[in-house]
């Protein structure tokens, strides 16, 4: 009777942990709303999501116009950034690369985001031959490195947006398997998750209710700078070739271009350069906000 007793109020806080982590979520998002690198981080992306998706109506020419009598021009009042090798309108051809980065780069984490969480979660919760396979499936992967063995992938796939997208997101999946495992390691211990195996709740429900949810702040950080990187590595790739096949725009690949005709326009390169650091960098700082914001050891 004591054990039962005993379970009844356990199942009622495993239930109502999710309450009071609702309740509780009120000063996150305070801590959140007070962080200025949040706030200014969060608003720029905004505007360069919000570019991305409305592109068709934002580019004002066609980006995949020629005209040879234009051809690697400055800024002026018909090109606002100038004109590349063959005359197109580089401020057009700069807001439709970003669909191409961001469409990249979200597909990508978020596939590693969801197959590499899977792994660490089901690894940490049932140990044993799961971890063995999990784990070690993801050291194998860790063996390699990273730029070399996507280069080698793309080499061999060929240059498409859809093998960018897996050889990013295979990259990347180590890195929230083992976030996710590690977390998941130390949730396991916690009395709500043992409360609600006393009741009798089936493995899928606890991970799914009672684990993945105390695992996310760490997760929604490696996102954020995940974002990052995965923009920069597709800039990489498409630098060397192996990224979106032309006449798509993408900011790498007008960069690995531009940087034959330095000398005659230095705007070539600089533009897309400039939207790519800027991209990243504001990635990098919202995820050094949230760590800030999300992680309770770094509360004042």
């Amino acid at each position: 009777m004591a054990s039962a007793t005993a379970a009844a109020p356990g199942s009622a806080g495993a239930a109502g942990s999710i309450v009071g982590a609702r309740s509780t979520s009120s000063p996150v998002w305070r801590r959140l709303r007070d962080n200025p690198r949040v706030v200014a981080s969060t608003a720029m992306l905004a505007v360069i999501i919000a570019v991305a998706v409305f592109a068709p109506w934002l580019t004002p020419q066609d980006p995949m116009a020629m005209s040879t009598g234009e051809r690697l021009q400055g800024p002026s009042a018909a090109h606002l950034l100038g004109t590349d090798e063959y005359g197109r309108d580089l401020l057009s051809r700069i807001i439709r690369g970003s669909r191409t980065s961001l469409v990249v780069a979200l597909l990508s984490v978020t596939a590693a985001t969801v197959i590499g969480t899977l792994f660490g979660v089901v690894g940490s919760y049932f140990g044993g031959v799961w971890e063995i396979v999990t784990m070690r499936s993801v050291d194998v992967l860790l063996t390699f490195p990273p730029i070399l063995l996507a280069i080698a992938v793309v080499a061999f796939l060929g240059p498409s947006m859809a093998n960018l997208i897996g050889v990013i997101a295979l990259l990347y999946l180590p890195r929230f398997a083992r976030i996710s495992y590690g977390a998941g390691l130390q949730v396991k211990q916690r009395d709500y998750v043992e409360a609600a195996r006393v009741v009798g709740a089936r493995a899928p429900r606890i991970l799914g209710t009672a684990i993945l949810p105390n695992i996310l702040a760490p997760i929604f950080v490696q996102i954020s700078l995940s974002l990052g990187f995965a923009i920069l590595l597709e800039s990489g790739l498409s630098f060397l070739g192996l990224g979106t096949p032309p006449p798509e725009p993408s900011w790498g690949n007008m960069v690995g271009v531009g940087r034959g005709y330095l000398r005659q326009s230095g705007w070539f390169v600089l533009w897309p350069s400039l939207a790519i650091s800027l991209t990243i960098l504001c990635f990098n700082t919202l995820g050094d906000g949230l760590r800030d914001s999300l992680d309770p050891r770094l509360k004042r």
